[in-house]
């Protein structure tokens, strides 16, 4: 590798529902270009074989975008990262195909990136070359996304050690939930989020389990606020259209909290007060003012990403990559995707 010469890494994110392809050079974004897939609002969640048929469709033009944002040519590219999972078999496949084809035709080094490592990793992601914003090492990240919450302590880019996770749904599926039974449609993140804003989060109670240590449990809350709906339901047809507001109000408010409480207990636990938020739940309001409170009732020193870079994105996929290109972590060719977390 030459010293002083520039590194320009293309990232490619396919694990779900949303194409991205993101160019940085030395750490620094250059372009970050998304395309996202519509098709399944009609079926109230992501359809696996709709998602991959749409990332083949976008995989060539979301990166031809990328790359001209960016204002380079693709001989440029120092490497390719991508992401290897965790996220869905077909759409990952598109990934990991496309990355090793490029390359191969490119005859730069191939980078797999983890998905939840990435999202960690955007907190590193510069848009000027005097960008400080980053956390010191190490520091607390709350990773909290459709598929995943996992409070971990972050050591180094490659040392990412998880001090407590879900046992079983994650918070941002329990928030989809809740909305797909209010009848409200998908993605229940926004349209919660949104509603929440208008309503008394202390107008209704909800169950929080009680789990030793810092692990999470939301499927309690789901179940609880199930029943507690149909009874209400029950004894008034009109019930949710009539409290929406303040049934979005009180989830939102009870995730929050259950969330809340366990990094509290981890930021006690290793005396660490730099705090961080990742993933597509930290594009919550609720949960973005409770970091703020906590701030300025704690002392805690908090780093809350962009909007942009809190949904699935190439950006936090490439920022990984160049943090491994430095180290000459690269993979082989015959590299798979993997869908589970626990095989990565």
């Amino acid at each position: 590798m030459e010293k002083n010469k520039d590194i320009y890494i293309l990232g490619i994110e396919s694990s779900c529902d949303d194409t991205s392809a993101a160019v940085l050079r030395d750490g620094v974004l250059l372009s970050n270009v998304t395309a996202s897939q519509d098709v399944h609002k009609a079926y109230g969640g992501v359809v696996p074989e709709l998602a991959s048929r749409a990332h083949q469709q976008n995989v060539v033009p979301v990166v031809d975008q990328a790359l001209k944002r960016a204002g380079i040519t693709k001989d440029r590219l120092s490497a390719v990262a991508f992401t290897r999972g965790p996220g869905l078999m077909g759409s990952l496949l598109v990934g990991v195909s496309f990355a090793k084809g490029f390359a191969r035709s490119l005859g730069i080094p191939l980078i797999d990136v983890n998905h939840l490592q990435g999202h960690v990793m955007a907190h590193f992601i510069k848009e000027s070359d005097d960008d400080t914003s980053a956390p010191p090492l190490p520091f607390i990240c709350l990773l909290v996304s459709g598929g995943n919450s996992q409070i971990v302590r972050v050591n180094a880019y490659n040392d990412i050690e998880v001090l407590g996770q879900t046992i079983d749904d994650a918070a941002g599926e329990a928030i989809d939930k809740c909305s797909k039974v209010m009848g409200l449609g998908y993605p229940g993140g926004p349209i919660i989020d949104r509603l929440a804003r208008q309503g008394n989060p202390q107008a209704y109670k909800f169950a929080e389990p009680q789990i030793p240590g810092l692990d999470y449990s939301f499927s309690g809350l789901k179940t609880s606020f199930l029943y507690s709906l149909r009874d209400w339901v029950a004894a008034e047809p009109d019930f949710i259209e009539r409290h929406k507001e303040d049934l979005a109000a009180s989830l939102e408010h009870t995730i929050v909290d259950i969330l809340m409480k366990k990094l509290r207990k981890a930021v006690k636990q290793t005396g660490i007060k730099h705090v961080a938020v990742a993933g597509g739940v930290s594009a919550n309001n609720g949960l973005r003012a409770a970091f703020r409170d906590h701030a300025e009732r704690y002392g805690w020193t908090i780093y809350i990403p962009k909007f942009s870079y809190t949904t699935d994105n190439a950006a936090m996929i490439a920022m990984a990559g160049y943090y491994h290109y430095q180290h000459g972590d690269f993979s082989s060719l015959d590299v798979s995707p993997v869908a589970r977390l626990e095989e990565l």
